[in-house]
């Protein structure tokens, strides 16, 4: 429907008004060239997850995508034309399309829930961890309904029989073993199943399969991006760096002057931090927090409301703009535009006390962007961040790249995500059990 619309608007409005016309083949090429660009970005957004993300955030994801393709376009068809065209076809075009997608969720959204309704499960544990996943699955209520919980220690015998009568089970960081025998016994059943992987599980998933005996063998190399990967990640780095930088020069001036105007203090942070192969690097930032934020030279995470965050930084923030001038920092060969996110040597440390995998993040460069960063939320835990930054690591390819650069201009433009009524409903549920111990001891 999308393309149609665009295909009408074309023929009416456009396809005669440029020098010289097309005839049928340039029109349809025309029209291709716009559904090439609707699937690449429909695509990378996952706009026809339909069931699988919440509603809001489907509509979101296809009207930024349809945005950024009619932007295109429009600059498409002016290249054609010789000149600026007249954008309000394309502007009517995009409301319409705005309110197009708004009813097609609707009905769609309506439909997936007649058709699949949510899943009856169980959650195997334990560990207390669990409690936080379950309460973000049950925020989808839509999707999954947990039903029972049961403890891995009661048996494994008894947790199988507690599975029956139900539509999948979630295993939430069990030992190998019984984890290995719960998941056949699903595989046996046709029972779906949901898994929190282990960072072993994770690095298994790159491993590439071995063909040359009889006998299946898996390789993990172990050694991060091969020499290919990174020089093709380096070219790209510093060519969409250096016209990012270019292009986003006037909010580099805005900025500056809005940081300065504030309170006079300087325009640009300076901050110790982590990059490949643990190398220390100075990372550049517009200052967002008051002059000596850190008294006491101590690194401490910002929170979402912190206080020592000014007016402006916090506008800065909301849409990603101090993290405008480490494009230099790419530049210079010190970070990369996708990868994890650089810590503060002292957080790196007491994150890899309790995690030591977490070095495991240092075997690529550093990231303006990163996986973490577009599927986690603002306060997502430094071992789930760890998972996610590995999963990119092993799953590495210029596409993903691409992606995640699109997904970057989502997360800049919709609000910050957090698992805080999550983590409250937690709290509530652990201060109603103490009081009923309590009473229960009186």
């Amino acid at each position: 429907m999308l393309i149609v619309g665009f295909g009408y608007v074309w023929q009416g409005y456009y396809a005669n008004t440029i020098v010289q016309p097309f005839f049928r083949r340039g029109n349809w090429a025309v029209i291709w060239n716009y559904a090439t660009l609707t699937a690449i970005l429909f695509r990378a957004y996952d706009c026809l997850h339909y069931g699988y993300l919440k509603r809001v955030h489907l509509v979101c994801n296809q009207c930024i995508a349809m945005v950024i393709v009619h932007c295109i376009t429009y600059i498409q068809i002016s290249i054609i034309g010789r000149k600026f065209l007249p954008a309000p076809p394309l502007i009517t075009l995009t409301v319409l399309d705005a309110l197009l997608i708004l009813l097609w969720s609707a009905i769609i959204h309506r439909v997936y829930q007649r058709r699949y309704p949510p899943l009856r499960l169980v959650i195997v544990y334990s560990a207390r961890h669990a409690a936080e996943l379950a309460m973000k699955m049950s925020e989808r209520q839509d999707k999954y309904m947990i039903c029972e919980s049961v403890d891995m220690a009661v048996g494994l015998q008894a947790v199988r029989e507690k599975l029956k009568g139900f539509d999948g089970v979630i295993l939430c960081e069990l030992p190998a073993a019984g984890r290995n025998d719960l998941l056949e016994y699903c595989y046996a059943q046709g029972l779906r199943c949901y898994i929190t992987p282990d960072v072993s599980d994770i690095l298994l998933r790159g491993a590439e399969e071995i063909r040359l005996f009889d006998t299946p063998l898996l390789l993990c190399r172990n050694a991060g991006l091969s020499t290919g990967e990174k020089t093709i990640k380096r070219i790209s780095d510093v060519i969409i760096s250096a016209m990012l930088m270019l292009l986003t020069l006037p909010l580099w001036l805005i900025c500056a002057i809005a940081i300065r105007a504030e309170d006079g203090g300087s325009i640009i942070y300076r901050q110790q931090r982590l990059t490949e192969g643990g190398k220390v690097f100075e990372m550049l930032k517009f200052r967002s927090m008051v002059p000596d934020a850190e008294t006491m030279g101590q690194a401490v995470t910002a929170a979402e409301q912190d206080t020592r965050i000014t007016k402006v930084g916090r506008w800065l923030r909301r849409f990603r703009l101090d993290e405008l001038p480490q494009l230099w920092n790419i530049l210079k060969g010190d970070m990369s535009l996708v990868g994890p996110r650089p810590e503060r040597p002292q957080l790196a440390a007491q994150y890899t006390r309790f995690c030591p995998e977490f070095a495991f993040r240092l075997r690529v460069k550093a990231g303006l962007t990163g996986y973490a960063q577009v599927i986690g939320t603002y306060d997502t835990e430094p071992a789930d961040k760890l998972k996610m930054d590995l999963m990119y690591i092993e799953q590495y390819s210029l596409l993903l790249d691409i992606r995640i650069l699109l997904m970057t201009v989502r997360t800049a433009i919709l609000p910050h995500r957090t698992n805080a009524a999550a983590r409250r409903a937690i709290q509530r549920t652990v201060q109603k059990e103490r009081r009923q111990r309590s009473h229960f001891k009186l």
